[in-house]
């Protein structure tokens, strides 16, 4: 059992949701960037997601586009996020999920980048524009080393869903609507139909993501899934705070808030 599934057993044995908490790798620069993932550590989140910049993230909404843009300019590298986590490994336990897409594995290389992942100590990879019947070649290098959670849209069907949920460790990524990642104001209503679906064909963990900005709809999802995730809202966050000190404080508030609402 590896850090992912232990962490879910021990919540759901607590009857606690997982606070899944993504952000940059590297943004919005590589001195800051450690300090800010401590700091969402510290405040109480369960399971990071850090992702790997890349110039086309088609997934991505424009929030996480510009914080990829950023770590691009900054020369960020997917070595230096795999250090980034070798040196978060030094003092924590969490479990760590690297979210990139494939052509960046592809061309990292999926053996290399399985080694190099594993043993800066990743638990799991998230790639969004990889669907398990283009996965293969990827769950044949990392199966042994690292989990691969896939996204689950919300027009999925009755066979796509049980195809998702038999292809995904860790947990399956259930997003909470359709488009690209970005906070939004509300949820969609079909929202519980679609989780209830999806948790009636498997018992491996659900998580939502997509659009979720605040401690209420933080909430809200905690009461239908096993894992509630948070990216661009965070990110906008450190967009909007003037200084280092104000952009670690902000962060670690609205993580803290949002833990103690669910």
């Amino acid at each position: 059992m590896n850090r992912i599934d232990e962490k879910f057993k021990l919540l759901k044995e607590k009857g606690k949701t997982a606070l899944i908490a993504y952000i940059m790798g590297g943004y919005p620069n590589l001195d800051l960037s450690p300090k800010i993932i401590q700091s969402i550590i510290d405040s109480g989140a369960d399971v990071l997601e850090i992702g790997i910049p890349y110039s086309d993230p088609l997934a991505d909404g424009p929030t996480i586009q510009r914080a990829s843009e950023k770590a691009l300019a900054e020369g960020v590298t997917t070595p230096d996020v795999f250090n980034l986590v070798k040196n978060l490994r030094e003092r924590n336990n969490i479990p760590i999920l690297i979210m990139t897409y494939y052509n960046i594995i592809f061309h990292y290389g999926l053996d290399k980048f399985t080694e190099d992942a594993f043993n800066n100590g990743v638990d799991g990879v998230i790639i969004p524009d990889l669907p398990p019947e283009e996965a293969d070649l990827w769950l044949e290098a990392s199966k042994e080393k690292l989990d691969t959670v896939f996204l689950l849209a919300p027009t999925s069907t009755e066979e796509r869903i049980e195809k998702i949920a038999s292809a995904s460790k860790g947990f399956i990524y259930c997003v909470s609507l359709t488009g690209v990642t970005g906070a939004r104001e509300s949820l969609s209503n079909s929202l519980p139909d679609f989780i209830a679906s999806v948790k009636s064909k498997t018992d491996k963990p659900v998580g939502i993501g997509f659009g979720i900005s605040t401690s209420k709809q933080a909430k809200e999802i905690s009461e239908l899934a096993d894992g509630v995730i948070i990216g661009s809202a965070i990110i906008n966050l450190i967009e909007k705070s003037k200084t280092e000190e104000e952009q670690i404080k902000n962060v670690s508030e609205f993580i803290r808030n949002v833990r103690r609402e669910m």
